[in-house]
């Protein structure tokens, strides 16, 4: 019953007019960036980060959640029509979708995308209202050697289960934790790592490291692709499905749902795990799966369910207990840090206006979104016509205006520039930027636990497996440690079986 209370409260905030326009300009733009194949909600919050700054810390958090869900419902468009996946998280729909499309089919295939990212959406959400202020009640009890263990768990996690190579991934986590660490000494005010420099006492300014690596990074590697938008000739029509449609995806969008939600709230999770691990349930379940990649409606909704049902429930580790799963979250962290926010286990009972309110945002987003993608399909495809030069131009004028705007300082423009380029060569050499910025976010949170634990264990090393929660996080980290390694041995077995029956 208090959850309904405090949920209503939140309702009262979602449906401030300021709120309600920027719930609507969040999801416009999040479906618009999700067609726009390269852009991504990754790239395009770090662009509109300094412009939260003059909003209610509230607003600016419901509007980027809306980018970041809205984003999911984009990406489907090109994934169905062009076979050219707009998200990372919807490259599994171009399986089945993009068959039905070349059936004829595209209109039942968006339309039933949408209503299965509305039911996966809304099944998450009613799971963050009766689940987060539970977890929250026991995180509470959290002290500073559990939180050494969680932010443990959460850098071990994205670097484990995130896509690319492991190697690679804790690389990036080192040099994301090392780059928190330039700045004065939390404790003693000692300077580290500044090389003689006054700019650098601060440390390095968040909002310009994310843009430089997400926004400038991303644009100089996009002015490489040689590729351009391929030309929608089809007019789309009937996109809303037919019963028998709805008869052959519903068991798909129920196990979507649940399993989209399960997997966002585990660190590491996402949609593209959440999606795959969809589609390879529903062709798992299937009668028949041969028709699976041959344009079965069942390998669109279930995939696209469950990719929404995960970006929705992937806030429950952000705002509970400060853990963000990607690097999207590790952005909406970041924005919250800036407005003097720390996400955590008090975040529900010292700003229940902000964390009821962003929750009765996604309601209304949720619900925004199913209006505006069923009947504005072919407004959105429009967007594949605008010419990358003018996306470019944009984008680059909102970089260097941006952060010039936070803080006035010429540095800070360096700064940019600097990690522009290393995000480029990032892209290039195949490394992932999301691990470097989750522990840039996670690594003074984690030095700061280190540094109390200590302080009140008198020095003490062993106050860190002291701790029985701390225990059980350790042993979460272990497990995960031996199924990657039993999972990793399978495919090697299966690989060399595969050898086998080929040289046969």
């Amino acid at each position: 019953m208090e959850s309904i209370n405090d949920l209503a409260l939140g309702f009262g905030v979602a449906f401030e007019p300021t709120n309600l326009l920027y719930v609507f300009l969040g999801v416009v733009i999040g479906t618009a960036i999700g067609v726009l194949p390269g852009l991504g909600p990754t790239a395009t919050i770090a662009l509109l980060l300094p412009l939260t700054f003059s909003l209610d810390p509230a607003t600016a958090i419901i509007m980027l959640a809306g980018i970041y869900y809205g984003s999911m419902y984009g990406g489907t468009i090109t994934s169905v029509l062009l076979r050219l996946p707009g998200e990372a998280a919807s490259v599994v729909t171009t399986f089945d979708g993009y068959q039905m499309a070349r059936q004829g089919r595209a209109g039942p295939a968006l339309g039933i995308a949408a209503v299965g990212s509305f039911i996966g959406g809304t099944v998450s959400i009613f799971g963050l209202v009766f689940l987060a202020p539970v977890l929250a009640d026991v995180a509470v009890a959290f002290g500073p050697t559990a939180y050494v263990a969680l932010m443990v768990l959460g850098l071990f996690l994205i670097t484990s289960l995130g896509t690319g190579s492991t190697l690679k991934a804790l690389a990036m986590a080192a040099l994301g934790l090392f780059l928190a660490a330039v700045g004065q000494d939390p404790v003693t005010g000692t300077p580290r790592f500044t090389f003689g420099s006054s700019n650098l006492l601060d440390g390095l300014d968040f909002v310009a490291v994310a843009m430089g690596l997400f926004g400038l990074g991303e644009i100089l590697h996009n002015l490489e692709q040689s590729e351009t938008a391929q030309t929608i000739k089809t007019k789309i029509r009937h996109i809303w499905p037919t019963r028998a449609d709805f008869t052959k995806a519903s068991g798909a969008i129920t196990r979507g749902s649940f399993l989209g939600f399960i997997i966002g709230i585990l660190p590491g999770g996402g949609g593209v795990i959440s999606s795959l691990a969809s589609y390879g349930l529903e062709k798992r379940v299937s009668k028949n799966p041969s028709e699976f990649g041959r344009g079965a409606i069942a390998g669109v909704a279930g995939p696209e369910t469950a990719n929404n049902a995960s970006s929705t429930s992937a806030f429950i580790p952000l705002l509970v207990l400060g853990l963000p799963s990607n690097a999207v979250l590790a952005l909406l962290f970041g924005a919250l840090l800036l407005h003097g926010i720390t996400p955590g286990p008090r975040l529900i009972t010292q700003q229940p206006e902000l964390f009821w309110g962003v929750i009765a945002s996604m309601f209304i987003g949720n619900l925004m979104l199913l209006i505006l993608n069923i009947p504005l399909v072919g407004i959105f495809v429009q967007l594949l016509r605008v010419r990358p030069v003018i996306l470019v131009t944009l984008s680059i004028l909102v970089v260097f205006v941006g952060v010039f705007s936070i803080s006035n300082d010429p540095f800070d423009m360096w700064v940019v520039l600097v990690f522009g380029i290393l995000g480029w060569l990032m892209k290039k050499t195949g490394f992932d930027a999301g691990p470097l910025v989750l522990a840039f976010v996670l690594g003074p949170i984690l030095e700061t636990s280190f540094r109390q634990a200590l302080l009140l264990s008198g020095g003490n090393f062993g106050t860190f497996v002291g701790d029985p929660i701390a225990l059980g996080i350790y042993g979460i980290i272990v497990v995960a440690v031996v199924l990657s390694v039993l999972r990793s041995i399978w495919h090697r077995q299966r690989a060399g079986r595969v050898g086998e029956t080929i040289d046969v």
